[in-house]
């Protein structure tokens, strides 16, 4: 399923942070592209989930297959070592930036309450030709962690018209803003996989919304991997 042989690369972030690159993942990517094209009248919003589009879970060994090429090449890079928990989906970006909730207006992070002993990675798979669809953006507050904690916080309870007029954050795909710095780009390519720290501030890069498409075949359909590790031991 995935590459045997695969080369990979480094995109420094800040701090010490790296994100880590891998082209040609998939011996076969085409073929999910074509699955996900299939299974289109089932992918379905997530409740609690800020993704901007729908989502289609994927099963355990296909999980378990993304667990072990990334044990195979950058887990113990991103300080983390055996896996407690997993799970992937294919995801597809449709919404236009004027339908976004205000927590979809800024960056996030993963799963951001876990034990001081573990750690929580993600990855994005691109299974799309088009690199205006956008890859991942990575960003840094440049206000205080706590004001930082209490915007993402109030984003998710505060309505559009209240959180802008506090914050100054207008409708759309996430960006430079008073309160985060975009400070890299994952460019997409396709049948690139990314792997990263969740816990860093990130979006995907949405430059172009007016492309998206809910078309597998024609938006950005990616694969997104989440995995619970436990911490390696400094």
């Amino acid at each position: 399923m995935f590459n045997p042989h695969p080369i990979v690369q480094s995109l420094p972030l800040f701090g010490g942070h790296h994100c880590w690159i891998i082209d040609d993942a998939l011996i076969e990517p085409q073929r999910w592209v074509e699955r996900a094209a299939a299974f289109a009248e089932h992918f379905e919003r997530t409740r609690g989930n800020a993704f901007p589009g729908p989502e289609f879970r994927l099963p355990e060994p296909m999980t378990a297959a993304l667990d072990g090429f990334l044990a195979r090449t950058v887990r113990t890079s991103l300080s983390a070592r055996r896996t407690l928990q997993a799970y992937s989906r294919l995801s597809i970006v449709t919404d236009p930036p004027e339908r976004l909730e205000p927590r979809q207006w800024i960056c996030h992070r993963d799963r951001m309450q876990v034990p001081p002993g573990q750690r929580v990675l993600a990855s994005v798979l691109y299974l799309f030709d088009d690199p205006r669809l956008g890859g991942t953006a990575f960003f840094v507050p440049t206000c205080e962690s706590s004001t930082a904690d209490l915007l993402v916080h109030e984003s998710g309870v505060l309505d559009a018209a209240a959180f802008s007029a506090k914050y100054g954050i207008e409708p759309g795909y996430p960006d430079d803003n008073a309160w985060f710095r975009r400070v890299a780009v994952a460019p997409p390519r396709f049948n690139r996989i990314i792997f990263y720290d969740g816990a860093l501030f990130h979006s995907s890069h949405i430059p172009h919304p007016e492309l998206l498409s809910a078309d597998p075949r024609r938006g950005r359909l990616t694969l997104n991997g989440f995995f619970t590790c436990r911490r390696s031991a400094v």
